[in-house]
C-alpha cells in the first residue's frame, strides 16, 4: 500500500489507486479472454472516477443498485444501465424520466405481478420499457427457477404491448461462503448452465432472449468458460476486501480500499487500544464472521499498509474502535502504538465501509491524494 499524506484527518476512506487500477485491469482481462463483455456493478464504489476507469479499461453499460445510481451515470453519459434490483411498482416514475431523457435503462422483475405492474404502467404512459427476468440459480435470494412454470408467463407478459424482453440474469451470491477453488468453478458452471437454460427455454417457446447476464466476483474469476452467456456482472472486484480474500480470489496485496485511523486512547488492563475508527467508520458489517478465519471488524495494518498478524478491530462503538492483538500486553501495546499512531484498517466488506464516507481519499502512486465523491441515496 501507499502511505497516505500526514495532512489527512482521520478517520478516512483511502483507495489505493495503483490497486485499483490492477484490478480492474484483472477482471477485464479474464472477461476478454472468456469472449463475454464486462458490466461493473457500480454498487461498491459509487463514484465516478472509479466507473471512468472501468470504462476505460473496456467495460460495456454499469449495474446498478438503485435509480439514484442510475441518474448520476446518466447525468455523466453513461447511458447503458441496468437496474439488477427486482421493481417497485412506485419507482417506475422515476425509471420513465431517465428513459424519456434517452437513459436505456434495463428493469429486472422476476414475478407476473411484477411484470403486469411494469406492463401497465408502459401502457399508460406510451412508455417502452427493456425488462430482464431475474433467474435463481442456488438458492440464495431472489429469482426463478430456470425450470419454473411461472418463467414463461413472466415472459409472455413482456413480450406483449410496449415491453421488450432483453434477456435473463442472475447472480451466485452463495459464492461468498465458499472457498475451495473447485466448488468455486462448480458453482460458477451452476450459475451459467441456469441462466442459459431458461434462456434457452424462453427461446425454445418462441419468446426473444437476446442476453444472458452472470456474475459475482467469485464466479466471475473462478468461470472455466462461460458459452451462451452474453455479459457478465462483478463489483467488489475493483477494490476487493477480507470476506473475498477469504474466499481465496484475491491476495492482501490487491485490497485497494482501507480505512485510515489513529490511537486515540488505551486500556492496558483489559489489553485494548482504542481507535478513532468505530462502526460509523467501518460499519457494522462481520462478513467475515461465518468463514473460516474471522477478522473481527477488519484487520489491522501500519500506517504503510502492512499487516500487523493477528491484530484485529475485534469491536466496535459507535466512534470508538477496540484493537486487540492475542499474546501481547496491554502495557506493551501501549509502549508499541503512543497516542496519535496511525494504522489502517482493512474492511471486511468494501461495499459497507465505503458506505460510511462522502469521499475516498484517493491516493496515487506518488503519494498523492486527492478526494473522489461517493454517491449515496437512492
Amino acid at each position: 500500500m501507499i502511505t497516505p499524506p500526514a495532512r489527512l484527518q482521520t478517520p478516512a476512506a483511502v483507495l489505493d489507486v495503483p490497486r485499483l487500477e490492477r484490478n480492474i485491469q484483472r477482471m477485464q482481462g479474464r472477461m476478454n479472454a472468456l469472449g463475454v463483455r464486462l458490466r461493473p456493478h457500480v454498487k461498491t464504489s459509487k463514484c465516478l472516477p472509479v466507473i471512468a476507469a472501468q470504462i476505460a479499461a473496456g467495460a460495456t453499460g454499469v449495474t446498478v443498485s438503485t435509480l439514484g445510481e442510475a441518474q448520476r451515470c446518466f447525468e455523466h453519459g453513461i447511458d447503458d444501465i441496468l437496474y439488477a434490483v427486482a421493481m417497485a411498482p412506485d419507482k417506475l416514475p422515476q425509471a420513465l424520466d431517465l428513459v424519456r431523457r434517452g437513459c436505456q435503462l434495463g428493469l429486472l422483475t422476476d414475478s407476473l405481478q411484477g411484470a403486469q405492474a411494469i406492463s401497465r404502467f408502459a401502457s399508460e404512459q406510451g412508455q417502452a420499457f427493456d425488462v430482464w427476468i431475474e433467474i435463481d440459480c442456488d438458492g440464495h435470494r431472489a429469482g426463478l427457477r430456470a425450470e419454473d412454470p411461472a418463467l414463461l408467463a413472466v415472459a409472455r407478459v413482456i413480450a406483449q404491448g410496449r415491453l421488450s424482453l432483453a434477456g435473463v440474469l442472475t447472480h451466485a451470491g452463495s459464492s461468498y461462503a465458499l472457498s475451495d477453488p473447485q466448488a468455486l468453478a462448480q458453482l460458477a458452471e451452476q450459475e451459467r448452465l441456469a441462466c442459459v437454460t431458461a434462456a434457452e427455454r424462453l427461446r425454445a417457446a418462441g419468446l426473444p432472449c437476446p442476453d444472458v447476464s452472470v456474475g459475482s466476483t467469485p464466479t466471475a474469476l473462478s468461470a472455466r468458460e462461460l458459452d451462451g452467456v452474453t455479459e457478465v456482472r462483478a463489483g467488489v472486484y475493483a477494490f476487493f476486501d477480507l470476506v473475498m480474500h477469504n474466499v481465496g480470489v484475491c491476495q492482501a496485496e490487491e485490497l485497494a480500499l482501507s480505512v485510515l485511523t489513529q490511537v486515540i486512547g488505551h486500556q492496558p488492563d483489559k489489553g485494548w487500544i482504542i481507535v478513532d475508527a468505530g462502526w460509523m467508520a467501518m460499519s457494522r458489517d462481520r462478513g467475515t464472521q461465518h468463514q473460516q478465519r474471522d477478522f473481527g471488524y477488519g484487520q489491522v495494518c501500519t500506517q504503510a499498509g502492512h499487516w500487523i498478524e493477528g491484530m484485529q478491530l475485534s469491536a466496535a462503538n459507535q466512534e470508538h474502535g477496540i484493537v486487540t492483538l492475542p499474546g501481547v500486553s496491554g502495557a506493551e501495546l501501549a509502549s508499541r502504538f503512543p497516542l496519535g499512531t496511525r494504522l489502517r484498517i482493512l474492511p471486511n466488506h468494501a461495499c459497507a465501509t465505503g458506505a460510511q464516507f462522502p469521499h475516498y481519499q484517493a491516493i496515487s502512486a506518488c503519494g498523492e491524494a486527492r478526494p473522489w465523491s461517493r454517491w449515496h441515496g437512492w
